[in-house]
This record gives structure tokens, C-alpha cells and sequence, in this order.
């Protein structure tokens, strides 16, 4: 189960981890113009996180082979950053984790590169509006679906599909605890999904994966990078959230 913070300190702890990922997402966006490569913002993404002592979360993790997940255009989420270069209109997906004094902390943004099409730019803020929905659901008492059923009334006027076989988590001292964190409401969940009431303490990683198509998505030859099946193009967005007696309180911004 996701990790009940049991004193402040442990709070501090995945605060500061948190605030790390979100320093370090800041200035990989900068980077992200026309012609950087993604394998130059995964070198960047280690540098900057080693520079705030803190130690990148994603290598080797599973076997991931790099720092950094970066997801370009149809890519919904686990891309691996390569050779290839960022272009004018690119909407570019950046998922982020370190570890710090033994937490966690995850977030994730999309980036447009230059100007972007006005279709590209609502389904950006769109998504980031969604998350933004969830992250009042995280509430004690509240329940798991809750969220997904916030984000998915955030989403439900406009025509998107909301990626199912990929969802939020909990995370504390690892990177991925139960519950998995749905980001659609309870209706088309499976039979065996867990769905507890959120408690103070509990620390959870509510992350929107919206497309322009269908929610269908499928996986590429290597073994990593997860796609839109129908090649249209997807928005991610991420925070790290703390479940407090005031509310949502967002590890992974200021």
C-alpha cells in the first residue's frame, strides 16, 4: 500500500525530493527547443539532479536504460530519449523521478516546442486542468475513484480518450505502491480494483494520460515506448500529492 507518513520529517523528506524533480523538470523545459536532442535533455536531467544531491529514480529501474522518460508527440509514456531531435510544433513529455535521503519524489509535464497547433495547446491544458481536478479529489475520507472520477468530468466535454492501461500510484520509499490511481471513474474499472478510502499520511502520484483519439494504446519494439494505436497524439501531466487533514498538499511544486 502506498506509505502513511508517519512524523513530519518523512514529509520534509518527499518534499524535498519532490522539489527536486520539480527544479529539474524547470530546466529541462527550458532545453526543450527545436533541435535539442532527447538524449541531450536525459544528460542534462542527470547532471542537474546530481548537482541538487539527489540521485535520478527511473535508471535501471525495471532495466529502463535511461534517466529519463521523454514521450514525443503519438508517444503517450516510456520513451526512451535517443538520438532524435525535437522539432518546431512537437508536443514533448517529460516524467521525472529522484530519490532523496530515501523517498521518492514523481512528476511529469508536457512541454510544446515552439508553437504548437491551437488542437495541441488545448489538449495540453486540458490535460494539466484535469490533474489539477484530481488533486482536490485527494481528500481523507474520500475514496481512489474519486480522483479518476474528478479527471474524468474535467475531460468528458471534449472528445478524448483517457489511457486506461496505464495509471497513477501510490510512492513513498518506492517509486510504485498500491493503490494504482485509475484516471477515469469507477464504471469501467475491473471487478478486482482496489479502491480504499485515502487516510493522512498517504502519498499518491495522480498522472492524466489523455489522447486527441482513441484510449487505446499499444507498445513499440523496444520494449518500452507506449503509443497512441491510433497515431494521434497524447498529453501527460504529474504531481506527487500528500494526503493532509487541510487537503492535497502537491510535493512536487512550490
Amino acid at each position: 500500500m502506498a506509505i502513511e507518513l508517519k512524523s513530519a520529517d518523512d514529509l520534509a523528506r518527499m518534499r524535498e525530493a519532490g522539489l527536486i524533480v520539480y527544479e529539474v523538470l524547470i530546466e529541462l523545459e527550458k532545453l526543450a527547443q527545436p533541435g535539442v536532442s532527447l538524449e541531450e535533455l536525459d544528460a542534462a536531467a542527470e547532471r542537474e539532479t546530481r548537482k541538487r544531491g539527489a540521485v535520478t529514480a527511473f535508471k535501471d529501474l525495471y532495466g529502463f536504460p535511461k534517466h529519463i522518460c521523454i514521450s514525443v508527440n503519438e508517444q503517450v509514456v516510456h520513451g526512451v530519449p535517443g538520438k532524435r531531435k525535437l522539432k518546431e510544433g512537437d508536443l514533448c513529455k517529460l516524467d521525472f523521478g529522484v530519490i532523496k535521503r530515501g523517498f521518492y519524489g514523481d512528476s511529469a509535464r508536457t512541454v510544446c516546442v515552439g508553437k504548437v497547433s491551437d488542437e495541441n495547446k488545448l489538449l495540453c491544458e486540458r490535460t494539466k486542468a484535469a490533474l489539477e481536478a484530481g488533486i482536490q479529489a485527494v481528500a481523507p475520507g474520500n475514496r481512489i475513484s474519486d480522483i479518476g472520477a474528478a479527471i474524468e468530468a474535467t475531460l468528458q466535454p471534449f472528445p478524448y480518450g483517457i489511457v486506461r492501461e496505464y495509471s497513477g500510484h501510490g510512492i513513498g520509499k518506492k517509486l510504485h505502491e498500491e493503490p494504482k490511481v485509475p484516471n477515469y471513474g469507477p464504471a469501467t474499472w475491473s471487478p478486482q480494483q482496489k479502491n480504499p478510502r485515502l487516510r493522512e499520511g498517504m502519498v499518491l502520484a495522480v498522472e492524466p494520460m489523455v489522447n486527441l483519439g482513441t484510449w487505446k494504446v499499444k507498445m513499440l519494439g523496444d520494449g518500452w515506448t507506449i503509443v497512441t494505436e491510433d497515431g494521434r497524439w497524447s498529453s501527460h501531466w504529474e504531481h506527487t500529492i500528500a494526503v493532509t487533514p487541510h487537503g492535497p498538499q502537491v510535493l512536487t511544486r512550490p
